[in-house]
């Protein structure tokens, strides 16, 4: 069966979104991740690459944003969607032309809150204790050219509790990261392939 669409997955970090993905849809045959692209040489998310048999490209700062490098070779595997996990550079202008509506990413609270440039990881779960917030979650949302201000695609809540800590919630949002954004990524390009399909066929 042909793959329903190629994604490329950018990642800065551990990884453990990327992993999760390629984990989920492995074997299936409805979707094939051409690649995993990493703008640092420490990230463990490497690594995860290897293990998984996905191919990693590391990029540098230069090449991102100053050449069409990495345009070029996300067309030569053509790749339709980029999926930002844990990808913390703003993408940019010509990325966006080539894939509109086609970039998402996870942020991991219920944007607007906590949101925007330095606003990742630990950071947010820092912020939202600090608030004293009795819920938080996570957002998946379209990428535009403003960080996690593009239209929201889903979003999933947890509780928190007096006796919370950064990492207590933490992990719960990983708990629904894991759960969800496997789930949406394929009903969403799902959903993309189906009106394309019935856009052909009129």
């Amino acid at each position: 069966m042909k793959p329903v669409s190629r994604i490329a997955i950018f990642a800065s970090g551990s990884g453990s979104n990327a992993q999760r993905i390629a984990e989920y849809f492995a074997g299936k045959g409805i979707l094939e991740i051409s690649a995993i692209y990493c703008n640092s040489s420490a990230s463990y998310v490497l690594e995860r690459a290897r293990l998984l048999g996905i191919q990693a490209i590391l990029f540098d700062r230069e090449s991102f944003y100053n050449t069409s490098d990495i345009l070029v070779d996300l067309r030569e595997r053509k790749v339709d969607w980029i999926v930002l996990a844990g990808f913390l550079w703003l993408i940019p202008a010509y990325l966006l032309k080539s894939f509109p509506n086609r970039i998402i990413n996870i942020h991991p609270a219920l944007l607007p809150k906590y949101g925007g440039k330095g606003m990742y990881g630990a950071k947010v779960h820092e912020a939202v204790i600090a608030s004293h917030d009795t819920e938080s979650g996570i957002t998946i949302h379209y990428v535009n050219e403003q960080y996690d201000e593009g239209q929201v695609i889903f979003q999933a809540k947890c509780t928190l509790t007096e006796t919370d800590t950064p990492e207590s919630l933490a992990a719960k949002i990983h708990e629904l990261e894991y759960k969800y954004f496997p789930v949406v990524i394929s009903d969403l390009i799902r959903s993309k392939k189906r009106r394309d399909t019935s856009r052909n066929t009129i």
